[in-house]
Protein backbone atom coordinates (compact mmCIF):
# COMPACT_ATOMS: atom_id res chain seq x y z
CA UNK A 1 0.00 0.00 0.00
CA UNK A 2 2.66 2.58 0.80
CA UNK A 3 4.50 1.36 -2.42
CA UNK A 4 1.30 2.15 -4.04
CA UNK A 5 0.79 5.75 -2.41
CA UNK A 6 4.13 7.01 -3.52
CA UNK A 7 3.77 5.74 -6.77
CA UNK A 8 0.29 7.66 -6.98
CA UNK A 9 1.77 10.61 -4.83
CA UNK A 10 4.44 11.06 -7.59
CA UNK A 11 2.52 10.94 -10.38
CA UNK A 12 0.14 13.57 -9.31
CA UNK A 13 3.66 15.68 -8.87
CA UNK A 14 4.45 14.48 -12.13
CA UNK A 15 0.92 15.64 -13.72
CA UNK A 16 0.84 19.03 -12.50
CA UNK A 17 4.38 20.05 -13.36
CA UNK A 18 3.50 19.24 -16.71
CA UNK A 19 0.53 21.23 -16.80
CA UNK A 20 2.71 24.05 -15.18
CA UNK A 21 4.95 23.68 -17.77
CA UNK A 22 2.48 23.92 -20.82
CA UNK A 23 0.96 27.03 -19.06
CA UNK A 24 4.10 28.62 -18.75
CA UNK A 25 5.02 27.61 -22.63
CA UNK A 26 0.88 28.41 -23.79
CA UNK A 27 0.69 30.60 -26.72
CA UNK A 28 -2.55 32.95 -27.06
CA UNK A 29 -3.84 34.92 -30.31
CA UNK A 30 -4.00 37.82 -29.11
CA UNK A 31 -6.67 39.54 -31.48
CA UNK A 32 -8.88 42.31 -32.19
CA UNK A 33 -9.71 46.03 -33.98
CA UNK A 34 -9.14 49.35 -33.87
CA UNK A 35 -11.81 52.40 -34.65
CA UNK A 36 -11.76 56.32 -34.29
CA UNK A 37 -14.81 57.55 -32.20
CA UNK A 38 -16.96 57.33 -34.79
CA UNK A 39 -16.89 53.99 -35.34
CA UNK A 40 -14.14 54.82 -38.48
CA UNK A 41 -11.68 51.31 -38.43
CA UNK A 42 -8.06 52.99 -37.86
CA UNK A 43 -5.46 50.56 -40.26
CA UNK A 44 -1.60 51.18 -39.55
CA UNK A 45 -1.94 51.48 -36.37
CA UNK A 46 1.37 50.75 -34.35
CA UNK A 47 0.78 48.09 -31.15
CA UNK A 48 3.81 48.01 -28.85
CA UNK A 49 3.45 44.67 -27.03
CA UNK A 50 5.17 45.15 -23.52
CA UNK A 51 5.89 41.53 -22.65
CA UNK A 52 8.15 40.86 -25.73
CA UNK A 53 8.60 44.47 -26.40
CA UNK A 54 7.89 43.98 -30.64
CA UNK A 55 6.16 46.27 -32.67
CA UNK A 56 2.88 45.23 -34.73
CA UNK A 57 0.30 47.24 -36.72
CA UNK A 58 -3.42 46.60 -37.71
CA UNK A 59 -4.01 46.06 -41.28
CA UNK A 60 -6.30 47.50 -43.84
CA UNK A 61 -9.28 46.57 -41.89
CA UNK A 62 -8.36 47.85 -38.52
CA UNK A 63 -7.97 44.48 -37.14
CA UNK A 64 -4.59 43.05 -35.76
CA UNK A 65 -3.68 39.21 -34.69
CA UNK A 66 -0.64 38.00 -33.20
CA UNK A 67 1.00 35.40 -30.66
CA UNK A 68 1.82 36.11 -26.77
CA UNK A 69 3.15 34.24 -24.28
CA UNK A 70 1.09 35.60 -21.03
CA UNK A 71 -2.78 35.19 -20.26
CA UNK A 72 -2.42 39.05 -19.67
CA UNK A 73 -0.19 41.87 -21.84
CA UNK A 74 0.17 45.42 -21.66
CA UNK A 75 -0.28 47.28 -25.20
CA UNK A 76 0.94 50.64 -26.22
CA UNK A 77 -1.45 52.23 -29.46
CA UNK A 78 -0.19 55.07 -31.32
CA UNK A 79 -0.96 56.47 -34.79
CA UNK A 80 -0.63 60.22 -36.05
CA UNK A 81 -3.21 62.63 -34.76
CA UNK A 82 -4.50 60.09 -32.06
CA UNK A 83 -3.70 60.13 -28.47
CA UNK A 84 -1.19 56.82 -27.86
CA UNK A 85 -3.08 54.75 -25.31
CA UNK A 86 -2.12 51.87 -23.37
CA UNK A 87 -3.94 49.65 -21.69
CA UNK A 88 -3.71 46.15 -19.92
CA UNK A 89 -5.52 43.00 -22.33
CA UNK A 90 -6.80 39.57 -21.31
CA UNK A 91 -4.97 37.37 -24.21
CA UNK A 92 -7.79 35.26 -25.25
CA UNK A 93 -10.10 37.83 -25.72
CA UNK A 94 -11.44 39.94 -28.35
CA UNK A 95 -10.10 43.46 -28.06
CA UNK A 96 -12.45 46.19 -29.20
CA UNK A 97 -10.18 49.32 -28.59
CA UNK A 98 -11.30 53.06 -29.28
CA UNK A 99 -8.68 55.84 -30.14
CA UNK A 100 -9.43 59.18 -29.48
CA UNK A 101 -8.19 62.47 -31.87
CA UNK A 102 -5.61 64.44 -30.26
CA UNK A 103 -6.48 67.45 -29.30
CA UNK A 104 -2.80 69.68 -29.14
CA UNK A 105 0.40 68.19 -30.24
CA UNK A 106 2.73 66.78 -28.04
CA UNK A 107 5.80 68.69 -25.78
CA UNK A 108 8.48 69.33 -27.92
CA UNK A 109 11.40 67.60 -26.60
CA UNK A 110 14.17 69.08 -24.91
CA UNK A 111 16.66 70.58 -28.85
CA UNK A 112 20.60 70.16 -28.79
CA UNK A 113 22.42 73.16 -30.28
CA UNK A 114 25.97 72.85 -31.48
CA UNK A 115 27.28 76.22 -30.79
CA UNK A 116 26.43 78.75 -28.24
CA UNK A 117 27.28 82.08 -28.29
CA UNK A 118 26.81 83.56 -24.41
CA UNK A 119 23.83 86.02 -23.76
CA UNK A 120 22.83 86.24 -27.21
CA UNK A 121 19.30 85.36 -27.86
CA UNK A 122 17.78 84.37 -31.67
CA UNK A 123 15.15 85.43 -33.27
CA UNK A 124 12.11 82.98 -34.71
CA UNK A 125 12.48 82.12 -38.41
CA UNK A 126 10.55 80.67 -40.87
CA UNK A 127 10.76 77.14 -41.87
CA UNK A 128 11.41 75.98 -45.12
CA UNK A 129 10.34 72.00 -46.65
CA UNK A 130 12.57 70.26 -49.05
CA UNK A 131 11.11 67.85 -51.38
CA UNK A 132 10.24 64.57 -50.36
CA UNK A 133 14.22 64.48 -48.87
CA UNK A 134 13.99 65.95 -45.23
CA UNK A 135 17.30 68.48 -43.65
CA UNK A 136 16.88 70.12 -40.71
CA UNK A 137 16.99 74.12 -41.75
CA UNK A 138 20.14 75.55 -40.23
CA UNK A 139 20.65 78.97 -39.45
CA UNK A 140 23.27 80.58 -39.96
CA UNK A 141 26.29 81.96 -37.08
CA UNK A 142 25.91 85.91 -37.08
CA UNK A 143 28.66 88.26 -36.64
CA UNK A 144 28.95 88.85 -32.96
CA UNK A 145 30.29 91.94 -31.95
CA UNK A 146 33.10 90.93 -28.76
CA UNK A 147 32.69 94.10 -26.59
CA UNK A 148 28.91 92.31 -25.96
CA UNK A 149 29.74 88.98 -26.44
CA UNK A 150 33.20 87.58 -26.48
CA UNK A 151 32.54 84.01 -25.28
CA UNK A 152 31.26 81.29 -27.68
CA UNK A 153 31.38 77.53 -27.93
CA UNK A 154 30.42 74.60 -30.00
CA UNK A 155 30.47 71.23 -30.09
CA UNK A 156 33.48 69.21 -31.88
CA UNK A 157 32.21 65.68 -33.44
CA UNK A 158 33.48 64.11 -37.06
CA UNK A 159 30.44 64.06 -38.98
CA UNK A 160 31.12 64.11 -42.54
CA UNK A 161 28.32 62.32 -43.91
CA UNK A 162 27.55 66.34 -45.55
CA UNK A 163 30.13 66.37 -48.21
CA UNK A 164 29.35 62.56 -49.99
CA UNK A 165 25.69 63.54 -50.13
CA UNK A 166 26.97 67.39 -51.71
CA UNK A 167 28.68 65.24 -54.01
CA UNK A 168 26.05 62.98 -54.71
CA UNK A 169 23.02 65.89 -55.59
CA UNK A 170 26.19 67.79 -57.85
CA UNK A 171 27.03 64.12 -59.45
CA UNK A 172 23.62 63.96 -60.57
CA UNK A 173 23.70 67.11 -62.14
CA UNK A 174 21.42 68.25 -59.38
CA UNK A 175 21.68 71.74 -57.15
CA UNK A 176 22.23 71.00 -53.41
CA UNK A 177 19.21 72.06 -51.26
CA UNK A 178 20.75 74.37 -49.09
CA UNK A 179 20.69 73.06 -45.50
CA UNK A 180 22.16 69.60 -46.84
CA UNK A 181 25.38 71.96 -46.24
CA UNK A 182 27.23 71.97 -43.67
CA UNK A 183 30.18 73.45 -43.93
CA UNK A 184 32.30 72.51 -41.14
CA UNK A 185 31.61 68.66 -42.01
CA UNK A 186 32.68 70.29 -46.02
CA UNK A 187 36.47 71.20 -44.10
CA UNK A 188 36.81 68.41 -42.10
CA UNK A 189 36.11 65.61 -44.78
CA UNK A 190 39.58 65.78 -46.06
CA UNK A 191 41.30 65.48 -42.08
CA UNK A 192 43.56 68.37 -42.83
CA UNK A 193 46.69 69.41 -41.21
CA UNK A 194 47.00 66.61 -39.11
CA UNK A 195 49.91 66.64 -36.62
CA UNK A 196 50.60 63.74 -34.13
CA UNK A 197 50.01 65.11 -30.50
CA UNK A 198 53.26 64.92 -28.28
CA UNK A 199 53.81 62.41 -25.47
CA UNK A 200 50.99 60.19 -26.41
CA UNK A 201 48.91 63.18 -25.33
CA UNK A 202 44.83 63.06 -26.39
CA UNK A 203 44.98 66.20 -27.98
CA UNK A 204 47.15 68.73 -29.40
CA UNK A 205 45.91 72.24 -30.39
CA UNK A 206 47.16 74.81 -33.18
CA UNK A 207 45.80 77.82 -34.05
CA UNK A 208 46.73 80.12 -37.44
CA UNK A 209 45.69 83.81 -38.45
CA UNK A 210 45.59 84.88 -41.81
CA UNK A 211 43.67 86.95 -44.40
CA UNK A 212 39.90 86.27 -45.67
CA UNK A 213 40.23 84.84 -49.20
CA UNK A 214 36.59 86.55 -50.24
CA UNK A 215 36.59 89.39 -47.92
CA UNK A 216 39.73 92.27 -47.59
CA UNK A 217 39.22 93.71 -44.70
CA UNK A 218 38.75 90.68 -42.60
CA UNK A 219 41.19 88.26 -40.96
CA UNK A 220 40.04 84.12 -40.59
CA UNK A 221 41.35 82.35 -37.58
CA UNK A 222 41.79 78.64 -37.85
CA UNK A 223 42.02 76.30 -34.86
CA UNK A 224 43.19 73.09 -35.35
CA UNK A 225 42.50 69.74 -32.75
CA UNK A 226 44.02 67.02 -33.56
CA UNK A 227 43.35 63.51 -31.76
CA UNK A 228 45.90 60.97 -30.94
CA UNK A 229 46.12 58.01 -33.60
CA UNK A 230 45.37 54.59 -31.20
CA UNK A 231 47.62 51.42 -32.30
CA UNK A 232 46.10 49.10 -34.64
CA UNK A 233 47.99 46.51 -32.94
CA UNK A 234 46.83 47.79 -29.53
CA UNK A 235 43.31 48.68 -30.29
CA UNK A 236 40.45 47.03 -27.55
CA UNK A 237 38.30 44.72 -29.05
CA UNK A 238 35.05 45.47 -30.86
CA UNK A 239 31.46 44.23 -30.90
CA UNK A 240 29.88 45.41 -33.58
CA UNK A 241 26.11 45.27 -34.37
CA UNK A 242 24.99 46.13 -37.48
CA UNK A 243 21.24 47.41 -37.56
CA UNK A 244 20.70 46.97 -41.08
CA UNK A 245 17.26 48.19 -42.74
CA UNK A 246 16.17 45.47 -45.25
CA UNK A 247 12.76 46.93 -46.20
CA UNK A 248 11.44 47.51 -49.06
CA UNK A 249 12.60 51.01 -49.97
CA UNK A 250 16.13 49.37 -49.89
CA UNK A 251 15.80 47.36 -52.70
CA UNK A 252 17.68 49.79 -55.22
CA UNK A 253 21.51 49.19 -55.94
CA UNK A 254 22.75 52.56 -54.29
CA UNK A 255 21.05 50.77 -50.91
CA UNK A 256 21.20 46.99 -49.67
CA UNK A 257 23.41 45.96 -52.85
CA UNK A 258 25.98 49.08 -51.57
CA UNK A 259 25.71 48.18 -48.13
CA UNK A 260 26.30 44.60 -48.69
CA UNK A 261 29.57 45.12 -50.48
CA UNK A 262 31.02 47.76 -47.79
CA UNK A 263 29.90 45.26 -44.61
CA UNK A 264 31.73 42.72 -46.73
CA UNK A 265 34.62 45.25 -47.20
CA UNK A 266 34.86 45.42 -43.78
CA UNK A 267 34.78 42.44 -42.17
CA UNK A 268 38.08 41.39 -43.95
CA UNK A 269 39.76 43.84 -40.88
CA UNK A 270 37.97 41.84 -38.35
CA UNK A 271 40.24 40.45 -35.78
CA UNK A 272 39.64 36.83 -33.68
CA UNK A 273 39.44 38.74 -30.71
CA UNK A 274 36.76 40.95 -32.40
CA UNK A 275 32.61 40.22 -32.16
CA UNK A 276 30.11 41.35 -35.12
CA UNK A 277 26.80 40.04 -35.28
CA UNK A 278 23.97 41.66 -37.57
CA UNK A 279 20.54 42.66 -36.69
CA UNK A 280 17.98 43.76 -39.50
CA UNK A 281 14.66 44.87 -39.49
CA UNK A 282 12.14 45.44 -42.56
CA UNK A 283 9.09 42.86 -43.03
CA UNK A 284 10.46 41.27 -39.39
CA UNK A 285 12.85 42.56 -36.75
CA UNK A 286 15.62 39.94 -35.80
CA UNK A 287 18.71 38.53 -34.94
CA UNK A 288 20.25 37.88 -38.76
CA UNK A 289 23.69 37.00 -37.26
CA UNK A 290 24.50 35.86 -34.03
CA UNK A 291 27.58 37.18 -31.71
CA UNK A 292 30.49 35.67 -34.18
CA UNK A 293 34.07 35.97 -33.85
CA UNK A 294 36.40 37.81 -36.53
CA UNK A 295 37.87 34.62 -37.31
CA UNK A 296 34.90 33.29 -38.93
CA UNK A 297 35.14 35.50 -41.89
CA UNK A 298 33.32 33.12 -44.61
CA UNK A 299 30.39 32.81 -42.66
CA UNK A 300 29.96 36.48 -41.93
CA UNK A 301 29.98 37.17 -45.03
CA UNK A 302 27.74 34.45 -46.08
CA UNK A 303 25.14 35.59 -43.87
CA UNK A 304 26.01 39.30 -45.34
CA UNK A 305 25.31 37.97 -48.84
CA UNK A 306 21.96 36.02 -47.87
CA UNK A 307 20.32 39.63 -47.41
CA UNK A 308 17.00 40.69 -49.38
CA UNK A 309 15.19 43.76 -49.09
CA UNK A 310 11.41 43.76 -48.38
CA UNK A 311 8.23 45.06 -46.26
CA UNK A 312 7.90 47.92 -43.76
CA UNK A 313 10.27 49.46 -42.06
CA UNK A 314 10.33 49.33 -38.50
CA UNK A 315 13.21 51.26 -37.41
CA UNK A 316 12.38 51.76 -33.49
CA UNK A 317 11.97 48.23 -32.88
CA UNK A 318 15.63 47.32 -34.86
CA UNK A 319 17.36 49.81 -32.68
CA UNK A 320 15.91 48.51 -28.95
CA UNK A 321 16.82 45.20 -30.87
CA UNK A 322 20.62 45.81 -31.58
CA UNK A 323 21.08 47.60 -28.26
CA UNK A 324 19.55 45.05 -26.09
CA UNK A 325 22.25 42.76 -28.00
CA UNK A 326 25.11 44.48 -27.53
CA UNK A 327 24.21 44.98 -24.25
CA UNK A 328 24.30 41.11 -23.63
CA UNK A 329 27.35 41.00 -25.41
CA UNK A 330 28.91 43.92 -23.40
CA UNK A 331 32.97 43.88 -23.48
CA UNK A 332 34.39 45.91 -20.74
CA UNK A 333 36.76 47.80 -21.70
CA UNK A 334 35.82 47.17 -25.52
CA UNK A 335 34.71 49.36 -28.53
CA UNK A 336 30.85 48.11 -28.39
CA UNK A 337 28.87 49.96 -30.90
CA UNK A 338 25.62 49.71 -32.82
CA UNK A 339 26.44 50.87 -36.57
CA UNK A 340 23.24 51.51 -38.54
CA UNK A 341 23.06 51.18 -42.09
CA UNK A 342 19.74 53.01 -43.80
CA UNK A 343 17.85 55.27 -45.72
CA UNK A 344 16.48 56.78 -42.64
CA UNK A 345 12.99 55.96 -43.93
CA UNK A 346 11.30 54.78 -40.25
CA UNK A 347 7.58 54.42 -40.85
CA UNK A 348 6.80 52.10 -38.02
CA UNK A 349 7.11 52.48 -34.63
CA UNK A 350 8.55 56.09 -33.26
CA UNK A 351 9.78 57.77 -36.39
CA UNK A 352 9.83 61.60 -36.27
CA UNK A 353 13.38 63.17 -35.07
CA UNK A 354 11.25 64.10 -31.73
CA UNK A 355 10.76 60.30 -30.88
CA UNK A 356 13.96 59.15 -32.17
CA UNK A 357 15.68 62.05 -29.93
CA UNK A 358 13.74 60.32 -26.79
CA UNK A 359 14.49 56.91 -27.58
CA UNK A 360 18.30 57.02 -28.69
CA UNK A 361 19.19 59.52 -25.74
CA UNK A 362 18.04 56.18 -23.34
CA UNK A 363 19.74 54.07 -25.22
CA UNK A 364 23.04 56.31 -24.93
CA UNK A 365 23.32 55.09 -21.11
CA UNK A 366 24.23 51.58 -21.89
CA UNK A 367 27.67 52.75 -22.78
CA UNK A 368 27.09 51.46 -26.61
CA UNK A 369 28.17 53.55 -29.37
CA UNK A 370 26.34 54.81 -32.58
CA UNK A 371 27.58 55.01 -36.01
CA UNK A 372 24.92 55.74 -38.56
CA UNK A 373 25.60 55.23 -42.20
CA UNK A 374 23.33 56.26 -44.74
CA UNK A 375 22.49 55.53 -48.13
CA UNK A 376 19.78 56.48 -50.74
CA UNK A 377 18.38 59.37 -52.72
CA UNK A 378 14.79 61.01 -53.43
CA UNK A 379 13.48 59.55 -49.49
CA UNK A 380 16.31 60.30 -47.59
CA UNK A 381 15.93 61.54 -44.24
CA UNK A 382 19.28 63.25 -43.50
CA UNK A 383 17.56 65.13 -40.52
CA UNK A 384 16.87 61.45 -38.69
CA UNK A 385 20.24 60.22 -39.30
CA UNK A 386 21.79 63.25 -37.31
CA UNK A 387 19.29 63.59 -34.62
CA UNK A 388 20.46 59.56 -33.79
CA UNK A 389 24.22 60.15 -34.34
CA UNK A 390 24.07 63.12 -32.03
CA UNK A 391 22.37 61.64 -29.39
CA UNK A 392 23.43 58.52 -30.02
CA UNK A 393 27.22 59.70 -28.87
CA UNK A 394 28.56 58.69 -32.01
CA UNK A 395 28.94 59.90 -35.95
CA UNK A 396 27.71 59.67 -39.30
CA UNK A 397 28.85 59.08 -42.64
CA UNK A 398 26.75 59.06 -46.20
CA UNK A 399 27.89 56.28 -48.31
CA UNK A 400 27.13 57.72 -52.29
CA UNK A 401 29.45 55.10 -53.87
CA UNK A 402 31.74 51.96 -53.26
CA UNK A 403 34.63 54.24 -52.95
CA UNK A 404 32.71 56.01 -49.95
CA UNK A 405 31.91 52.78 -48.50
CA UNK A 406 35.70 51.32 -48.39
CA UNK A 407 37.03 55.23 -47.09
CA UNK A 408 34.35 55.00 -43.82
CA UNK A 409 34.56 51.02 -43.31
CA UNK A 410 38.01 50.40 -44.45
CA UNK A 411 40.71 53.35 -45.26
CA UNK A 412 39.54 55.36 -42.06
CA UNK A 413 38.62 52.64 -39.75
CA UNK A 414 39.56 53.80 -36.39
CA UNK A 415 38.61 57.50 -37.30
CA UNK A 416 35.35 56.12 -38.30
CA UNK A 417 34.49 53.01 -35.02
CA UNK A 418 37.52 54.15 -32.41
CA UNK A 419 36.83 57.18 -30.27
CA UNK A 420 39.36 58.75 -28.25
CA UNK A 421 37.39 60.82 -26.42
CA UNK A 422 33.61 61.70 -26.00
CA UNK A 423 32.03 64.55 -25.16
CA UNK A 424 34.26 67.19 -26.38
CA UNK A 425 33.53 70.68 -26.16
CA UNK A 426 35.11 74.09 -27.45
CA UNK A 427 35.01 77.66 -25.70
CA UNK A 428 36.60 80.71 -27.30
CA UNK A 429 37.00 84.19 -25.41
CA UNK A 430 37.83 86.43 -27.54
CA UNK A 431 40.15 89.17 -26.96
CA UNK A 432 38.19 92.94 -28.03
CA UNK A 433 41.38 94.83 -27.91
CA UNK A 434 41.84 92.32 -31.38
CA UNK A 435 38.79 91.33 -32.77
CA UNK A 436 35.73 93.75 -33.08
CA UNK A 437 33.71 90.74 -34.47
CA UNK A 438 33.80 87.39 -35.04
CA UNK A 439 31.42 84.70 -36.96
CA UNK A 440 31.88 81.29 -36.54
CA UNK A 441 32.03 79.50 -40.24
CA UNK A 442 29.83 76.41 -39.91
CA UNK A 443 28.75 74.29 -36.36
CA UNK A 444 25.33 76.18 -37.67
CA UNK A 445 22.43 75.28 -35.00
CA UNK A 446 19.43 73.86 -36.12
CA UNK A 447 16.51 76.47 -36.61
CA UNK A 448 13.72 74.11 -33.79
CA UNK A 449 16.62 74.10 -31.27
CA UNK A 450 17.57 77.68 -31.74
CA UNK A 451 13.91 78.57 -30.84
CA UNK A 452 13.45 76.21 -28.26
CA UNK A 453 14.24 78.23 -24.78
CA UNK A 454 15.29 74.66 -23.23
CA UNK A 455 18.28 74.32 -25.47
CA UNK A 456 21.74 73.12 -24.49
CA UNK A 457 24.89 71.84 -25.80
CA UNK A 458 26.46 68.57 -25.16
CA UNK A 459 29.65 67.45 -26.43
CA UNK A 460 31.01 65.24 -29.47
CA UNK A 461 32.91 62.17 -29.94
CA UNK A 462 36.43 62.78 -31.99
CA UNK A 463 37.61 59.59 -33.49
CA UNK A 464 41.77 58.01 -33.85
CA UNK A 465 44.17 60.42 -36.18
CA UNK A 466 41.43 62.81 -36.70
CA UNK A 467 41.94 66.12 -37.14
CA UNK A 468 38.86 68.47 -36.51
CA UNK A 469 39.30 72.08 -38.30
CA UNK A 470 37.00 75.49 -36.50
CA UNK A 471 37.01 78.69 -38.67
CA UNK A 472 36.22 82.48 -37.56
CA UNK A 473 36.04 85.06 -39.65
CA UNK A 474 37.39 87.79 -37.50
CA UNK A 475 36.68 91.96 -38.11
CA UNK A 476 40.23 93.31 -36.33
CA UNK A 477 40.36 96.13 -34.22
CA UNK A 478 42.63 99.29 -35.33
CA UNK A 479 44.79 97.76 -32.74
CA UNK A 480 44.69 94.12 -34.01
CA UNK A 481 46.37 95.84 -37.46
CA UNK A 482 48.73 98.15 -36.19
CA UNK A 483 50.56 95.52 -33.72
CA UNK A 484 50.58 92.72 -36.35
CA UNK A 485 52.84 94.73 -38.43
CA UNK A 486 55.31 95.09 -35.15
CA UNK A 487 54.86 91.45 -33.62
CA UNK A 488 54.10 92.78 -30.33
CA UNK A 489 50.07 92.17 -30.80
CA UNK A 490 48.32 90.43 -27.87
CA UNK A 491 46.54 86.96 -28.28
CA UNK A 492 43.28 86.84 -30.35
CA UNK A 493 41.97 84.83 -27.46
CA UNK A 494 41.90 81.92 -25.18
CA UNK A 495 40.79 78.63 -25.59
CA UNK A 496 39.25 75.89 -23.33
CA UNK A 497 39.13 72.12 -24.55
CA UNK A 498 36.72 69.89 -22.92
CA UNK A 499 36.37 66.54 -23.24
CA UNK A 500 35.73 63.08 -21.09
CA UNK A 501 37.98 60.04 -21.77
CA UNK A 502 36.17 56.89 -23.44
CA UNK A 503 33.77 55.32 -20.41
CA UNK A 504 34.81 57.70 -18.10
CA UNK A 505 32.61 60.27 -16.78
CA UNK A 506 35.12 63.10 -15.53
CA UNK A 507 36.08 65.88 -17.43
CA UNK A 508 39.45 66.90 -18.61
CA UNK A 509 40.20 70.32 -20.11
CA UNK A 510 43.27 71.88 -21.97
CA UNK A 511 43.97 75.88 -22.27
CA UNK A 512 45.38 76.95 -25.18
CA UNK A 513 46.11 81.06 -25.77
CA UNK A 514 45.35 81.50 -29.27
CA UNK A 515 48.42 83.94 -30.46
CA UNK A 516 47.99 86.78 -33.18
CA UNK A 517 50.80 85.33 -35.41
CA UNK A 518 49.27 86.47 -38.70
CA UNK A 519 50.53 85.02 -42.02
CA UNK A 520 49.96 85.98 -46.02
CA UNK A 521 47.77 83.77 -47.61
CA UNK A 522 50.59 83.10 -49.56
CA UNK A 523 52.67 81.87 -46.95
CA UNK A 524 50.09 79.80 -45.03
CA UNK A 525 50.15 76.14 -45.13
CA UNK A 526 48.71 74.35 -48.14
CA UNK A 527 46.01 72.37 -45.84
CA UNK A 528 44.50 75.96 -44.80
CA UNK A 529 44.43 77.48 -48.05
CA UNK A 530 42.88 74.63 -49.21
CA UNK A 531 39.95 74.31 -46.42
CA UNK A 532 39.23 77.90 -47.16
CA UNK A 533 38.99 76.91 -50.04
CA UNK A 534 36.19 74.38 -49.64
CA UNK A 535 34.65 77.16 -46.92
CA UNK A 536 34.08 79.45 -49.92
CA UNK A 537 32.66 76.29 -51.58
CA UNK A 538 29.98 75.22 -48.26
CA UNK A 539 29.20 79.24 -48.74
CA UNK A 540 28.68 79.36 -52.34
CA UNK A 541 26.11 76.34 -51.97
CA UNK A 542 24.78 77.82 -49.25
CA UNK A 543 23.98 81.04 -50.65
CA UNK A 544 25.26 82.55 -47.92
CA UNK A 545 24.82 86.54 -47.42
CA UNK A 546 28.08 86.23 -45.62
CA UNK A 547 29.82 85.46 -48.65
CA UNK A 548 29.51 86.92 -52.21
CA UNK A 549 32.68 84.58 -54.23
CA UNK A 550 31.91 83.51 -57.56
CA UNK A 551 32.77 79.71 -58.49
CA UNK A 552 36.15 80.97 -60.25
CA UNK A 553 37.50 82.77 -57.63
CA UNK A 554 37.22 79.12 -55.51
CA UNK A 555 38.23 76.90 -58.25
CA UNK A 556 41.40 79.13 -58.53
CA UNK A 557 41.78 79.57 -55.05
CA UNK A 558 42.03 75.29 -54.70
CA UNK A 559 43.62 74.72 -57.99
CA UNK A 560 46.44 76.41 -56.32
CA UNK A 561 46.67 74.34 -53.52
CA UNK A 562 45.57 71.16 -54.10
CA UNK A 563 47.54 67.86 -53.46
CA UNK A 564 47.05 66.31 -57.42
CA UNK A 565 48.12 63.40 -56.19
CA UNK A 566 45.34 62.96 -53.49
CA UNK A 567 42.11 61.77 -55.16
CA UNK A 568 39.85 63.05 -52.66
CA UNK A 569 41.53 66.96 -53.20
CA UNK A 570 41.69 66.28 -57.21
CA UNK A 571 37.88 65.76 -57.30
CA UNK A 572 37.19 68.55 -54.87
CA UNK A 573 38.31 70.34 -58.03
CA UNK A 574 36.18 68.63 -60.13
CA UNK A 575 32.99 69.10 -58.32
CA UNK A 576 33.68 73.04 -58.07
CA UNK A 577 33.26 72.85 -61.87
CA UNK A 578 30.41 71.15 -61.91
CA UNK A 579 28.61 72.95 -59.73
CA UNK A 580 29.30 76.42 -61.68
CA UNK A 581 28.20 74.33 -64.55
CA UNK A 582 24.76 73.69 -63.01
CA UNK A 583 24.54 76.74 -61.19
CA UNK A 584 24.50 78.75 -64.11
CA UNK A 585 22.37 77.09 -66.18
CA UNK A 586 19.58 77.16 -62.92
CA UNK A 587 20.34 81.36 -63.27
CA UNK A 588 19.90 81.37 -67.29
CA UNK A 589 16.22 79.13 -66.49
CA UNK A 590 15.43 81.88 -64.06
CA UNK A 591 16.38 84.78 -66.23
Amino acid sequence: MAHNHNCLKKLVTYCFALLLSLQVHAQYYLRGEVKDEQSHILPDVKIFVHSARLLYQTGAQGSFGFTVLLPYDSLTLTLEGYESKTLRVKSDAWQNITLKTAVSAATKSQQRLISITKDFSQQERHNITLSAESYFQIIENEFMPTSNFPNTGFSLDVDKASYSNVRRFLNMNSPVPPDAVRIEELVNYFNLHYSVPPNNETFSINSQLSPCPWSAHDQLLYLNVNARKLDLDKIPPGNFVFLIDISGSMDMPNRLPLLKAAFQSFVKNLRPIDKMSIVVYGGTVGIWLPPTSGSEKDSILQSIEQLSASGSTPGESGIRTAYKLAESTFLKGGNNRVILATDGDFNVGQSSEKELDELITKMRQTGVYLTCLGVGMGNFKDSKLQTLAKKGNGNYAYLDDIKEAERVLVKELTQTFYAVADDVFMNIQFNPSMVKEYRLIGFDNRKDALTDSTSNLPGGEIGSGNSTLAIFQIVPTDQNRMTLETGLADDIAKLTLRYSLCGDTSSSTINYAVPANFLPWTSLHKDLQFAGAVAMFGLKLRQSKFCSTDWDSILAVASAVADQNNYLQSEFLQLVAKAEKIYQVKKHRKK
